[in-house]
């Protein structure tokens, strides 16, 4: 990845997730694997000492840090909600849930509403956010279904389609 592909990345980055997320998830001392579509486009970006190669099934190897969908936002990996909730002050960008979801939201189940302990109050239905325990462990990434303004307030109803768990 070059230094404008970076700068490009990185501003996407801050509009999507806010301001320093761009900085988090692409900073300046990583080198990071970006597979691309034949048309040159990044389509994912992994991190981490095996990034770059594969398994022995042949999928890539390296922790997922984002996908870049091809309608220009990104869809996080644990790799990438773990540096957002590192990075951002809480509650932005994230869900925030107690004990009694934490083995469910980390197997890949779904959040409801009723469940929610506090939610940034950007959140918006589409929006990639992090799942995590109210300790700050990072539990899921996922896609919020719900306004925060709804998340806050409502006893029933999906809050995010969880993506992937942190099962570790």
């Amino acid at each position: 990845m070059d230094a404008t592909e970076r700068r490009q990345l990185a501003t996407v980055a801050d509009h999507q997730f806010g301001r320093g997320a761009g900085a988090a998830l692409f900073p300046d001392d990583e080198e990071p694997e970006v597979r691309r579509t034949t048309s040159g486009r990044p389509s994912q970006i992994h991190v981490g000492p095996d990034a770059g190669g594969h398994d022995d099934l042949g999928r890539p190897a390296g922790e997922r840090l984002v996908s870049y969908g091809d309608d220009g936002r990104f869809r996080l990996g644990l790799a990438g909600g773990r540096r957002l909730v590192e990075s951002l002050p809480s509650p932005t960008g994230r869900i925030v849930v107690g004990d009694e979801s934490e083995p469910f939201v980390r197997e890949g189940k779904n959040v409801f509403a009723k469940f929610v302990r506090a939610v940034g109050s950007e959140i918006r239905p589409g929006d990639e956010v992090a799942v995590v325990h109210e300790e700050g462990r990072l539990l899921a990434v996922g896609r919020a279904e719900l306004p925060a303004s709804a998340i806050e307030t409502f006893d029933t109803g999906m809050a995010v389609k969880v993506k992937s768990g942190n099962r570790g």
